[in-house]
């Protein structure tokens, strides 16, 4: 019994630690500003960089001379009618945890297992928004347009084509509200790898603010704090 109990204490003293390694890790290499490049064109496209307090948005116009979002997600396949929107939400992340997982209180440990471990399916959330406001939560950043090609490039690259080369809407009802739909994805989330850590390598590709690695919202908000 005593060797039993002795084993159980060393597992958990090494789940401890690991955690505790995974906690210190990200906090530390979040919050150190990734290399960037100096640039001398005119930062001119307003984006925003958004969370609802756990997970990252990247939002853009809906359109400017470089892109028209609404080509590439279509307000059609919002559960709403209204058209009249200036700025667009991107998120990535897991599949399940997105059309399972409405509030916390809805997580299930498979939905979690699944999530943590990287072996399920991924999702890009679009959501259309009339204005947004700066605050704790969200701010706005100029950039330039190389940057913002950058970014249009991401995104395109992180969807799933059906064969008419168009983004495969994933038809569910569980949308948050009028203004969003879901996207089949490329890529797999895990612990190592979240909805952030896309955000944060979005953001280090088109030379802006970003964390060395990011797995939380906070590391990277950290950078546009003023």
């Amino acid at each position: 019994m005593k060797k039993i109990l002795k084993v159980l204490l060393y597992i958990l003293i090494t789940l401890i630690l690991i955690v505790f390694i995974y906690w210190l890790s990200e906090r530390v290499l979040s919050r150190i500003s990734a290399h960037r490049e100096n640039s001398a064109l005119p930062k001119d496209i307003t984006v925003y960089i958004m969370s609802n307090g756990v997970h990252t948005d990247l939002v853009f116009p809906v359109k400017n001379n470089l892109m028209d979002w609404t080509h590439l997600f279509p307000l059609s396949n919002n559960k709403g009618k209204d058209t009249t929107y200036s700025y667009m939400g991107i998120g990535w992340g897991d599949k399940g945890f997105y059309l399972n997982t409405p509030e916390w209180k809805d997580l299930k440990a498979s939905t979690a297992f699944v999530a943590a471990t990287g072996i399920g399916e991924t999702a890009l959330h679009i959501t259309y928004h009339k204005s947004v406001e700066e605050n704790e939560l969200c701010y706005k950043y100029m950039i330039d347009t190389v940057q913002y090609q950058t970014l249009i490039d991401f995104v395109k690259s992180s969807l799933e084509y059906d064969a008419e080369n168009k983004p495969i809407v994933i038809n569910t009802n569980a949308q948050y509200g009028d203004s969003d739909a879901f996207y089949e994805a490329k890529g797999s989330y895990s612990m190592f790898y979240s909805c952030n850590t896309w955000t944060n390598e979005a953001l280090k590709k088109a030379n802006m603010p970003a964390g060395i690695w990011a797995t939380l919202d906070k590391g990277i908000l950290s950078h546009y704090k003023k």
